[in-house]
C-alpha cells in the first residue's frame, strides 16, 4: 500500500513541477517579447518611399575592368616616398591605367610568393 501512496505523491509532484516549468517558460517568452518591443521602439523608423535611394540618371553603374600600373614611389633625390607623400593622399589609389589593356601583356608568368618568380599564373 505504501508504494501506491508514493507513486501518487510522486505523480502529483511531477505534475506540479511541470506546471511550474510551463509557467516559467511562458513568463520568459512574454518578457522576451516585451523587451523586443522596447528595443524596436528605440530604432529609427524605416525610410519612406521618397527617402529611398534613387538610380543614377545614366542608369545602373557598371563594373569597370582595366589593368592598372603602380605609380613610382621614389622621389627625385633618391629616397623612398612614405604613404602620406604619395599623390592622391591618404586612402587614395596610387595607380594609374596601364597604357596596354591587352591581357596577354599582363600575364608575365613571374608570379609566386612575394614576387619570387616561383610557380604562379
Amino acid at each position: 500500500m505504501k508504494s501506491m501512496e508514493w507513486e501518487l505523491a510522486i505523480s502529483h509532484t511531477a505534475a506540479l513541477l511541470m506546471w511550474i516549468a510551463g509557467v516559467v517558460v511562458v513568463a520568459v517568452l512574454l518578457g522576451a517579447f516585451f523587451w523586443g518591443q522596447r528595443v524596436r521602439a528605440r530604432e529609427p523608423r524605416p525610410p519612406r518611399p521618397d527617402e529611398q535611394p534613387k538610380m543614377p540618371e545614366g542608369g545602373p553603374v557598371r563594373e569597370i575592368r582595366e589593368y592598372r600600373d603602380a605609380d613610382d614611389v621614389s622621389s627625385e633625390d633618391g629616397h623612398r616616398l612614405t604613404p602620406h607623400e604619395l599623390k592622391g593622399g591618404y586612402g587614395q589609389s596610387s595607380t594609374h591605367p596601364s597604357p596596354s589593356q591587352d591581357p596577354a601583356d599582363h600575364r608575365k608568368g613571374d608570379g609566386g610568393s612575394f614576387g619570387s618568380g616561383g610557380l604562379g599564373s
